[in-house]
């Protein structure tokens, strides 16, 4: 990081800077990824203990990121945990929060940083919590008074991120501080989802790169379990990590796993960005250079007498012989934990018979001993352990909840023990070691008070209702780690869902989605759904990825949820529902009718929303005076004003649509709903561009700075048709943009959306009197015709030319009348070509 002629932004040379440390579990290596954040941090807090840093790297910024599944930690989370380590340089990282800004308006619309951060606990042992929201918005401003927005300071904080981007687009050169960022640019451009926010790594290197010499410090990143970032299959999560270590080559990342690390095997070209012995030549086997990849053994028998002499001692000797500490150290085989456990019997059978224990009593292998430690611990204890086995993790209060106690006491001991471990910032700080709870339950086999299925079954029960409680507050975390925990008991002892039914709701209703996915069982079935827990899981899974796969993928797991008959009648609505949305972006019109009307007639949480969706489907196949009819029943939770346009416009009433266009997004926005706002600014920008060019400019501009707060992929879709329909006419290249957008909704899976962008081209080479193009236009609009669904578009293709539809053209039911619809998109076509010709000078 330090060589003559490094440079960020060389994307090309290899990288050299990931420190691996893999190995069983059990050994220490989370202990270890601990302690070296600690060191790094404080290093005169270990004393001897650790030797010091060289002084010659000057100062260190440790972030330490726990990646198991109980912490919770997602993608998003890494990056943010990056940013508040940055944070402690106390300099803008300008390329990277305009950037992020962008992204956090765009995917936590109406929700503020800082609140984030503070409801979420994880983030409570990081630095720079409390100013990373003021040092972003600070950053902003000063962009924003560079590329000289209107407004005073003050006001210019409050200024989008995407007004501000807009304005950096066009005056770039003019800040100072990013002009020599190469690759701003084009990120800013891109779409703001969770794969350009790994990219926007690239730009926080490049910050921390332009820190003054005397503030330059080294950012060390500690990645702790990373075997849980994903199976050799699946490396979604694996292949976003490795971009950030590839983008921040002056930042070094200490891993630490069970596995190795296997980002040098050019097999794995295609699941990860860069893969092979050129791109990581320091993690090739054998490699003697560091940073390199470390086996983190079992401990010597030399350094396992050393800790056993050390850890029990009187008057400065140990208390162990030396026969017990040989056997101890044999039947370890170096294992840390077993010589922990080992400590901890031989203290109790000490204390107890008031003499030193026997080395036969030590002649155990692991799960010997950890039968023998556990029978060793008071029975409410052992009640207690056996109770949070079942969980990942526990508090007190919830461990005693488990065990059925009305006191504390037992559980208070149980924390106190080697083989549990602590994570402050989890939502529920105490988790048993993974050795120690796989164990547990074998040894509870043999012990004498033993528990029968029927006993697991009732504990099961009693954790599963104290879970219940915990998802019952406003805290996100618990009510994620809830459902996890409580998804895969209710799975595991055929447990009814119960309360997991009105978490999944408040899940869907945050628009947040953390992942929720159950392990695989132990008895290594298929991939089949068959508990109504796997349903709701994978129900809820589906959903939440559907901004960000293909359409066709989210319908078809959706579809094996309510093809399993899993689900209960309660819940059946939640994947109908989305299933049906699915069907009408896709195009399969029956389908999404027949769900959306089921999910209607339920009367379920979801009935408006599906009342809405009948509306729209009664719309694409033209009947429209079943469409009026419909919207006076929906009311506001129906969001009935959009439906109004969406009337409005198909019948040539440009003005009244936009109105209730108008009408909506205020609704919306009185009742703080970004989302629906954006939506219906997103459709009175389409109808605004039949009719008045100016003002769809103004309303394009609008949907866009609002959609830069949101994730819907449809509005932005939306949006880009709008400017179609506003150049049609006029712009020489708009039909090639209409191939472009149609190829952005078709990877969504957006196929409906194409029949619009249809329309539009028809509109742009009848407004050019290109006939032959026009007939061409109109065949492909044809395509998008299935049945009667979009055949009012094709019509309308005719209608507006002043022509007669072909006979074998399913023909819409308009409200006043054919004759009165052709007449106003006839004069809206005339008002458009005399618009073009003043243009041209003609």
């Amino acid at each position: 990081m330090k060589q003559p002629g490094f440079d960020v932004e060389d994307l090309e040379s290899a990288r050299r800077n990931a420190l691996v440390f893999y190995g069983v579990g059990g050994i220490g290596k989370s202990t270890f990824s601990r302690g070296v954040a600690g060191h790094l941090a404080d290093h005169s807090a270990h004393g001897g203990d650790w030797p010091p840093l060289d002084s010659g790297i000057g100062r260190v910024v440790p972030v330490r990121v726990d990646l198991s599944n109980e912490s919770g930690v997602d993608f998003e989370s890494l990056m943010l945990a990056l940013r508040l380590a940055a944070s402690e340089l106390g300099e803008p990282m300008p390329a990277f929060d305009i950037a992020f800004q962008r992204y956090w308006e765009r995917n936590h619309p109406g929700e503020p940083l800082d609140e984030y951060l503070r409801r979420r606990t994880w983030f409570s042992r990081l630095p720079g919590t409390r100013s990373l929201s003021s040092q972003m918005q600070s950053a902003l401003s000063d962009i924003a008074q560079a590329v000289a927005l209107p407004g005073t300071a003050g006001a210019v904080i409050g200024q989008s991120a995407g007004a501000v981007v807009r304005a950096l687009r066009e005056h770039r050169q003019q800040v100072r501080a990013l002009a020599e960022c190469r690759r701003l640019a084009d990120l800013l451009e891109a779409d703001p989802d969770l794969e350009a926010l790994s990219y926007y790594s690239h730009l926080l290197a490049w910050d921390l790169s332009r820190v003054p010499e005397k503030k330059r410090s080294t950012l060390v990143v500690l990645l702790d379990t990373f075997e849980d970032v994903g199976d050799r299959v699946h490396r979604d999560l694996e292949r976003l990590i490795q971009r950030v270590v590839w983008l921040m080559p002056n930042v070094l990342f200490v891993i630490t796993g069970r596995n190795r690390l296997q980002w040098d095997d050019p097999k794995l070209e295609g699941q990860l960005d860069w893969a092979g012995p050129e791109c990581w030549p320091l993690l090739v086997g054998g490699a003697t250079e560091e940073p390199r990849q470390h086996t983190v053994g079992y401990l010597s028998a030399e350094d396992c007498e050393i800790y056993l002499c050390e850890r029990l001692t009187i008057a400065g000797r140990p208390l162990m012989d030396d026969r017990t500490r040989h056997m101890i150290t044999a039947n370890s085989h170096g294992l840390p934990l077993y010589l922990d456990l080992a400590v901890m019997r031989f203290l109790d059978l000490y204390r107890r018979n008031d003499r030193a224990p026997v080395p036969g009593e030590f002649n155990l292998d692991f799960s010997a001993l950890v039968a023998r430690t556990f029978r060793d611990l008071p029975p409410d204890v052992r009640r207690v352990l056996r109770a949070v086995s079942l969980l990942d993790s526990f508090s007190v209060e919830l461990a005693t909840a488990a065990a059925g106690l009305d006191r504390d006491a037992p559980a208070l001991d149980l924390v106190e023990r080697p083989f549990v471990d602590m994570d402050p910032g989890a939502p529920w700080r105490h988790r048993l070691h993974d050795l120690v709870r796989e164990a547990v339950r074998e040894a509870d086999d043999t012990s004498e008070d033993r528990w029968s299925e029927a006993d697991w079954k009732r504990a099961a029960r009693r954790t599963f209702t104290a879970l219940g409680r915990e998802a019952a507050n406003d805290d996100r975390a618990r009510l994620v780690a809830a459902l996890r925990q409580g998804l895969r008991l209710a799975r595991d002892y055929q447990l009814d869902l119960d309360w997991l039914a009105d978490a999944a709701f408040r899940y869907v209703d945050d628009f947040v989605w953390e992942p929720i996915e159950l392990p695989a069982q132990d008895d290594g079935g298929d991939d089949a759904i068959s508990t109504p827990a796997e349903a709701l899981a994978v129900s809820l899974s589906a959903i939440a990825q559907r901004q960000r796969e293909h359409r066709g993928r989210t319908a078809e797991r959706l579809r094996s949820v309510l093809d399993s008959g899993q689900l209960p009648d309660r819940l059946l609505e939640l994947p109908r529902y989305f299933l049906a949305e699915c069907d009408r972006d896709l195009g399969n019109f029956d389908a999404s009718l027949d769900g959306m009307r089921q999910v209607a007639d339920d009367g379920g949480r979801l009935a408006p929303t599906a009342a809405r969706g009948l509306v729209h489907l009664a719309r694409r196949v033209g009947r429209f005076e079943r469409v009026r009819v419909a919207v006076e029943a929906l009311g506001p939770e129906g969001r009935a004003d959009r439906a109004r346009g969406d009337l409005w416009w198909t019948q040539g009433n440009i003005g009244p649509a936009c109105s209730a266009y108008a009408a909506g997004r205020d609704e919306a926005l009185h009742l703080d709903q970004p989302g629906e706002a954006a939506l219906a600014q997103a459709c009175l920008a389409f109808a605004a561009a039949f009719q008045d060019r100016p003002r769809a400019a103004e309303q394009i501009a609008r949907a866009e700075d609002m959609l830069g707060g949101v994730s819907i992929r449809w509005a932005e879709i939306q949006t880009s048709i709008a400017t179609l329909v506003r150049d049609a006419g006029v712009a020489a290249d708009l039909a090639q943009r209409a191939e472009d957008t149609a190829s952005r909704a078709r990877e969504a899976g957006l196929t409906s959306s194409i029949a619009y962008i249809r329309l539009a081209v028809c509109l742009h080479f009848l407004v050019l009197g290109r006939l032959d193009l026009l007939d061409e236009a109109r065949e492909r609009l044809r395509e998008c015709v299935q049945g009667e669904e979009f055949a009012y578009l094709a019509e309308l293709s005719y209608l507006m030319a002043g022509e007669a539809p072909p006979t074998d053209l399913p023909c819409a039911q308009w409200l006043d009348g054919q004759a009165a619809v052709q007449a106003r998109w006839v004069a809206i076509v005339e008002d458009r070509r005399r618009e073009a010709a003043a243009i041209r000078g003609e």
